[in-house]
Parts: structure tokens; sequence; C-alpha cells
């Protein structure tokens, strides 16, 4: 399933991809047009071609199979002047062993090195001077790497994969392999050993999957391996998956398949074909009974219970039906788990998910309990839902709201071509077929009660599984049973991928490969179409146009917010507090009821709260619009505020203030913007409260809010979708409803100076990273044309690009983190400027001696021509890829309305993109980067970074996790 191949444990180079999901009307699915021996100069054959019939669901493209093995996968979009290219290669952890775990991923990292024509750390400057965006990510089955650039950029993102497919091992060496490996490390540290619960998914591999079985470890991989590889293993696992005829190129945008075609056989087709590489077939997984484990997790404040059975592989016949029973038990909150559970105060949090992948899949729960629960207990109750639910049944109402829902998220996946070009190479490397969504829509129509009855029967009713007690320092007495598990290893045979005898022989060419290819005629970028109207109440309304997908996006922004809460710092997190009973019961339905509703049209509205507003957003299928904003209606001019759903939300709000003290980026983040502000400055406190005010907030606070800040003064309606001004307007005559309540909002407070530089310390023990954050709070509110705007591109050079000062040195010079940025934010009433990142503990006197140095010698020395030549060139031409998908519109047209922008403030930057000076540039940067009067933040392991740190000179000054003086 379409979600099931983004929903693997992954790692990335950025961030976890999004889950999307897929459901569609029933249609008949295109057949593929079979190519009739069709054979392209140079040896490319056509497969196969398909093309959309009607209004179907369907990606349409063109498939071919160039002579060395490489398959070509194209999509032809005109829709904006972008293109997306994805080369996937059909490896990653799965084909790795005992004792070389992490090569997938860490091969990864060395993509982006540098290979024979293309120069250190030069891959992501070449991407971003073209205007571009690029990543990589690997998990259990298989490696990608895209980018996503203007369409004159085609030619260059061909050379440039290519190059490092055919290319890379003679620019392979040491030291890039101990920066990779160092980064490794780090991300490792950033986002599993240093996270609360971040190794949940090892620990419950490890002893789920036989010993030696490819998933029985992580896509990061295990220190111990990394650190015994060496640079010759990386060249053996290049040599052995890297090969053309184990990858897909697929692109998709403003291309024509024959231009495509005519490149990949240029610059790929003289690759030789590498070993071959057979699917991989493993016997599913048979726990003979309960296997109980546990472990002590030392960044976790609560235990935390999981429970997985062994199910089935992607595209397995029972993959639909285990989704569905898995949204049925526990997803939403008309899920047994969330009724049995949560609702009623005896969890936390309770889910369910059904996990697939190439070779095995996994089905399981996760429970958090609330403090002194014990796991035991949290099991039992999770056995009695199971009950519940073999008495209940599977419900008419359960099909139509999954088919529904999955039917809207694969319309929204088809937004971006990024999405569609990600869907196809999966489904093209994991199955042959990149025509496969017709079959997953297929099984999706047809699915029935009986299908969900069936599944849960064979795969969960009185099955064997893995029992994962998560347990903190001192509750080993709260786990669910006494371990009864230990892993075999006796029977590992370790297996023979083939890596001997191994060798790498060049490609060779009729053209000079050397030579980067330059830019195509640059594309015509337009901003979107938009129309501005003034309700009769005086609400602004601004829209636009999109017709790509039959889909409407809106936001509703009601005067409010944070800033309110300034009238009383006591009371911090009220207006987050608020949103929150936003979204339960209404007067005429509970909120499971209006959940159930909302599902069954494959809609969503949720409520949240921003600085300055209490925030409506709205997304729907266009057909089912009338029926959603009745729902809103109700929403926003019917809530019913009570005292079970008040004392419910107020127990879980509590909880997640105290478990985030023990989360290094959240306690940065918080103490961060309290040393900027003070502790009396709204800005200063987090948004979600602390333990103490929200204490203090009654039920009678949140009519209160309500009855008073509810109004239609200075309300804000954005809308992007597929409808004209004329068809939307009158649906929005419900907000004529809303009262016209008078206030102002509180006049902040200034931020208090900072006379020097000092040291701020957060102590967490045994910390792996330190969390770093250096800045101060500038006076520069948002300005799309001033100085703003300006110091935007000062920082882009320190701190901003991949290829920035900053990251350069922290991250591919020096190996100590896993990525460093710093930037300019700023809205109506406030403005700072930061520099954050994760870094290794023992490095982080050394680091934080970098970052002050890097920023002196910019503001000191300046920015160099060729920075300000990268700068135009990478900011001018990424201006194609802004204004893609409807989230993308929905932000331009937002900004034009909250700021009161001319329609052609764009054209007013570009033009001082062009302009702007070395001297501009550095007046700037001197002005608002004095190294001499900035906060630094640390928040880390203090018995390993305090000695370090005091050598340099700083006053020091320990703080809480709350960011109070330390006693």
């Amino acid at each position: 399933m379409i979600k099931k191949i983004m929903f693997t444990w992954l790692v990335s180079a950025a961030a976890f991809p999004a889950i999307s999901q897929v459901k569609a009307k029933p249609k008949t699915a295109s057949k593929p047009m079979q190519s009739q021996a069709t054979t392209m100069p140079g040896g490319a054959r056509l497969v196969e071609k398909v093309t959309r019939k009607g209004d179907e669901i369907v990606i349409p493209y063109e498939k071919y199979v160039l002579s060395n093995g490489l398959t070509v996968v194209v999509h032809e979009d005109r829709s904006d002047p972008i293109v997306h290219v994805d080369v996937t290669y059909h490896v990653g952890s799965a084909r790795e062993e005992i004792g070389k775990s992490g090569f997938a991923h860490f091969f990864e990292h060395m993509m982006f090195q540098g290979s024979d024509n293309v120069g250190d750390d030069q891959h992501f400057k070449i991407v971003s001077e073209s205007g571009g965006t690029l990543n990589g990510s690997t998990n259990r089955d298989r490696t990608n790497y895209y980018e996503t650039v203007p369409s004159n950029q085609l030619d260059k993102m061909l050379w440039l994969e290519a190059d490092r497919m055919g290319f890379l091992l003679d620019a392979v060496d040491q030291r890039k392999f101990e920066n990779q490996r160092s980064t490794v490390k780090n991300e490792r540290g950033q986002n599993y050993d240093n996270r609360p619960y971040g190794l949940v998914g090892e620990f419950t591999s490890k002893n789920l999957y036989p010993y030696g079985h490819p998933y029985s470890w992580m896509t990061i991989g295990y220190l111990e391996d990394l650190n015994r590889s060496n640079v010759n293993d990386l060249k053996n696992f290049f040599l052995r998956w890297y090969g053309p005829n184990n990858a897909t190129l697929t692109v998709g945008g403003d291309v024509t398949a024959s231009e495509v075609v005519k490149l990949a056989q240029k610059y790929f087709g003289s690759i030789p074909r590498g070993p071959e590489v057979k699917p991989m077939q493993l016997p599913s997984v048979k726990l003979e009974k309960n296997r109980y484990v546990s472990f002590v997790d030392n960044y976790a404040r609560t235990p935390q219970l999981s429970m997985v059975y062994p199910t089935v592989p992607t595209y397995h016949p029972d993959e639909t039906a285990l989704d569905c029973l898995a949204e049925i038990l526990g997803q939403g909150r008309n899920s047994i788990l969330y009724q049995n559970m949560v609702k009623n105060q005896k969890a936390q949090s309770a889910n369910a998910f059904n996990r697939s992948s190439e070779l095995a899949g996994e089905f399981g729960f996760s429970v958090s309990p609330f403090p002194g629960k014990s796991l035991a207990e949290m099991e039992k109750l999770v056995n009695e839902a199971l009950a519940d639910f073999e008495k209940r049944g599977v419900l008419d109402a359960d099909i139509e709201k999954y088919k529904n829902s999955t039917e809207a998220g694969v319309i929204n996946s088809l937004a971006s071509v990024s999405g569609k070009v990600s869907q196809l190479a999966a489904y093209e490397t994991y199955s042959g077929n990149p025509n496969k969504l017709s079959d997953e829509l297929t099984s999706i129509r047809n699915l029935t009660k009986a299908d969900v009855l069936r599944v849960y029967n064979q795969y969960i009713k009185n099955q064997n599984r893995v029992v994962v007690s998560v347990l903190t320092a001192g509750t080993e007495e709260l786990k669910a049973a006494e371990d009864n598990y230990v892993v075999d290893q006796t029977n590992y045979k370790q297996p023979d991928y083939g890596y001997a005898g191994l060798k790498y022989v060049k490609a060779k060419d009729n053209f000079d490969r050397k030579k980067m290819p330059g830019n195509g005629a640059n594309p015509v970028v337009k901003v979107p179409a938009f129309w501005k109207k003034s309700l009769s109440n005086g609400i602004q309304v601004i829209g636009s146009q999109n017709s790509e997908v039959p889909t409407v996006t809106m936001q509703i922004s009601l005067k409010g917010g944070k800033l309110l809460e300034q009238k009383d710092v006591a009371e911090a997190g009220l207006s987050s507090l608020f949103a929150s009973m936003m979204n339960e019961d209404t007067k005429n339905y509970t909120s499971e009821q209006f959940n159930l509703e909302l599902e069954r049209l494959g809609s969503s509205i949720f409520v949240n709260s921003s600085t300055d507003a209490t925030v409506f957003t709205l997304q729907s299928l266009k057909k089912n619009l009338d029926k959603t904003l009745a729902l809103l209606e109700e929403k926003m001019l019917q809530p019913n505020f009570n005292a079970e759903d008040f004392g419910r939300v107020k127990k879980q709000w509590n909880e997640r203030i105290i478990n985030s003290k023990r989360q290094a980026t959240l306690v940065a983040n918080d103490v961060y913007n309290k040393v900027n502000y003070g502790p009396n400055h709204i800005l200063g406190l987090p948004t979600t409260g602390t333990t103490q005010s929200i204490e203090k907030i009654k039920l009678n606070n949140i009519q209160h809010y309500y009855d008073n800040f509810i109004s239609s003064e200075d309300a804000r309606v954005v809308i992007v979708g597929d409808f004209k001004e004329a068809e939307i307007l009158p649906k929005l005559s419900f907000l004529s409803k809303l009262p016209k309540k008078s206030f102002n909002l509180p006049t902040m407070p200034p931020a208090p100076q900072v006379d020097k530089t000092k040291i701020y310390i957060v102590d967490i023990p045994r910390s792996a990273q330190t969390e770093f954050r250096v800045g101060k709070v500038t006076n520069l509110k948002y300005d799309a044309t001033g100085e703003f705007y300006k110091a935007g591109l000062a920082n882009y050079n320190l701190g901003q690009a991949f290829n920035s000062r900053l990251n350069l040195n922290l991250r591919e010079d020096k190996g100590w983190t896993y990525g460093a940025r710093s930037g300019f934010a700023g809205d109506k009433y406030a403005g700072t400027f930061t520099f954050n990142s994760g870094i290794r503990a023992d490095a982080t006197d050394s680091a934080l001696s970098e970052v002050i140095r890097e920023i002196k010698e910019y503001t000191e020395g300046g920015v160099k021509q060729e920075e300000i030549d990268f700068m135009r060139s990478s900011i001018g031409q990424s201006e194609a890829r802004n204004y893609e998908t409807g989230a993308q519109k929905a932000a331009f047209i937002n900004r034009l309305l909250q700021y009161n922008l001319p329609a052609d403030y764009v054209t007013t930057q570009n033009q001082i993109l062009k302009t702007v000076s070395q001297k501009d540039i550095n007046e700037v940067a001197k002005k608002h980067l004095d190294v001499n009067k900035m906060n630094i933040v640390l928040v880390g392991d203090k018995s390993k970074i305090l000695p370090g740190l005091q050598r340099l000179g700083y006053e020091i000054v320990e703080l809480d996790a709350d960011g109070n003086l330390k006693k």
C-alpha cells in the first residue's frame, strides 16, 4: 500500500518523509499500452505506456529499459515549471548482515561526498545553486536520491546522478569516510539514542525476528558495526548493489519522455551492468510463545508498552484488511482503544498500527500509561479491547470511513509532482509495475467486513506476540511480565551476497563528462492568481483557484491566540488549551460522532492557536465541501465545553508538559525563549504553558475565552481549491453568524537587552548530544521587502544553505553534528536570530568556539562575491518551486492578507536580490550579528560539557529545565 511504503522505519538525510494514504473511487483502471518492440536509438526499449481515461485516479507514465538494465519511468506534468528526479536503488538494510549493519544508510551519506567529476561537497551546492532542493533516504528495502528543480535544470540533474552511479569510487577516500561515519553517529544520537522511546523499534525488531534476519536490526545500524567498518567495506557494498540493473530512474514534471530517455541514454547508458540482484524471499516469522522483554530508557519519564504480531509483507492480499483493522482498533477517537483507554483516562495514549515492508509485516499496539500505572495493567486493557472488538464486530461505518478517507488521501498525495514520482518509483522497485496503484485501489474498493474479521482471526486472535516493556530507572516492577526470551544465535548462517572478486569498471564515453551541463531556457514563473473580498461583516477573504486536484483547503483565523495571555502570564497556555477544547464535543455531536462524520466524508477540521489567532483549518474533497462546511459551522458556533472533556484534556496536557522536560530539543527551545524574553513576557513562556499555569486554568476560563474572543473582528479567510470565486463565496454565508466583539490584543513589553554574551546550561544527564541555541531577540519584525528580507539574504551563506559556512564546518568538515543552521525569524510582533544544532557532547566547547568564530569572521571579514553569486542563483531560481501545491498557494496568499502586502512584492524581492551588494549584506550582518551580545543556551550532560566550557571565559549560568536558576 502507498501508506505502507512510506511507513517503514526510515533513516533519512533530513527528516522522516510524510506518511500518505491511498483510497479511490470505483473506476476501471487504465490498461498499459504495450510497446510493439519499440527500441530507441542507443538501445532504450519502450516497455509500456499508461494514460488516463476520464477522471480515473492514475499516474500516467512511460516506462523504458536501457541496454544496461536501468529502468526509466517518465511522468509528464506541465502544470508547473519544475521537474522531480528520483533514483532508487533496490538495496536497503535488508541486504546487510550480522556485524555489518548500517551500511546501506552509511552509503547514502557517502553518495553526497563527490565523484570523479563533482567536487567535494559540490553536489548540494550545484543543486542549491540551480534553485533546487535535494535529499536521500534509506529504509529496510531501498535507498533513493532525489531532487526537485526548475525544469531548465533537468540535464544537469541527470548528469549529477549518473556521475555518482558510475564514477564514485575513485573519489571515496578515508577522510570522507571518517567524516560521514561521524555524521551517521550523530544522526543516531539525535534520532534514536538521545530521544525518549527512540530505541523501541530497534529493541522490538531484535526480539521479533530470528537472529540474522535482515529486519532484526534498524536501518541506522549499530555503533559498534559502524566503528569496525572500513572504506573497502563501503566500496564493496557499492560494487555489489549500485549497478544500473538494480536501479530505477523516475522523472516527472515539465518534461517530455523522449527528452528524458535521450538524456538518460547519454549519461547512464555507458555505465556497465552490476552483478545480478535476485529477489529476496524469507519464511514468515513464527513465534513459539508470547515473548516478554524489557529495557530501561534513560530519557523517558514514564514507561511504555509495545505489542507486536508478525503479519504480511507489502502487496499481500491481506494487507488492506489489516490496515482497516488497525484503524478500527486504535486510530482516531472512534477506535476501540481510544474509547476503552484514553477517553476514560486509563492511559495517556493507545494506538494500533499495521506496518508492511517488502519481506514481512508487523501489526502492533503502543500504549503510554499515566505515571504509576503498570504495563501489566495496560496489557490487560488491550486484551479487553480485543475482546470488545470480537463482541462488536466490524460495522458498515468502519468500512465506509476507511474507504472514503483513503480516497481523500490518494487525491492529496497526487498534488505534487514529487509525490507522484515517488509513488511510481516505489511501485516499480518493489513490484516491477509502476501502475500498481490500480491493483491497490481495487483491493480497497472490494474490502468487506468479512475480510477484516478474517485477518483478525488469522493474525491477531490467540496469536503469539512480542511484548516490550519500556521502563524508566527505578520502575522495573512495572513491566508487563518477567522477561522470558533471549535471542538465540546458534542457528545463524552468514549469507553469501557475492562480494568476492568484485571489480570497479568505469564507463567509457564519447563526450566530455567533466563538463557540467549548462542551464536550459529559464522557465516562466507566475505567482498564483488570486482574488480578495470583504464580507458584509468585515471579514477579509482571499482565494486562489487550483484545479489540479478536486480538493479545497480553507483556513479561518480569528483574532486572539497567545498574545491574549500577556494580560496574565500566570495563565500561559490558555489559548492552546482552549483550541484543544474546541476539538472536543459540540452541542449536537460528541467528538466521536463529529469525527466519524468527517471520516465518512474524507474531510478534516482542526482547531489550533497561533501567536495572534485561533485558527480553524479545513480540508475536503470538492464533492463533499457543503457537508464539511456544515460541520465547520457546528464546530465554530456550537461548541460544548464540559467538565469530563476538560479534565481529560487538562490531564493529558499536564503530562505532555512534564514529559517534554526530558527531551533536550524541547527544553532548549523553551529555555532559549525564556532567556531571550524573560519570565514575564508571554513569548518567553511555552505555547503549552507550564504545569503551574495549566493547573490554574478552570473550565469557566475556557468558556470566557469563547464568549469574549471568538469574533468576526479582524478575521481572515484563506481558500485554495477547485472552485471559482462565484462558487465559493455564497458557501461562506455562515460566517455572518459570528458575533462582532471589539477588543485589542495586549501590547507586549520589550525584550530585555543582552549586555554581554553568557552561557546558560541545562543539565540532562547521559545526553549523547548537546542542544545548541545561540542568538538573541532582534528589532527586525517581518518585512517582505525591507531590512528583514535583507537579513535573510545575509544569513543565507552563513547558516541557511546546506553549503553555508556553519554547516560545512560543523557537519562536513568536523563531523560533529547531523546538521547546523542559523536564521532570522520574525512576525508582526518580534524577531530573533538563532543558531541551532544538536552536537556531539564531547565536542561541545570546540563547536561553540567554531560557531562564535564563524559568525565573527562573517561580520568582520564580510561575504565573498562568489557567495553573493551563489545566493542569487539559488534563491532566484527556487521561485519555480514556490507555488506548486495547494498548501504553497495558500501560504502565499495568506501572507498577502496577513501582512497587507502588495500583489507584486515578489517582483520587488527579486529586484532586491539582483541588486543587493556585498556592502549591503555586510552592513546588515554587522548590525545584527554581534557575537558579544548573544545568549548561548546549551542543553546536555553537564558533567561532560562544563569543564571545557569553563575554559572559554564566558560567564556560565546553570538553569533547570523550566529555565529557572538552579538552586
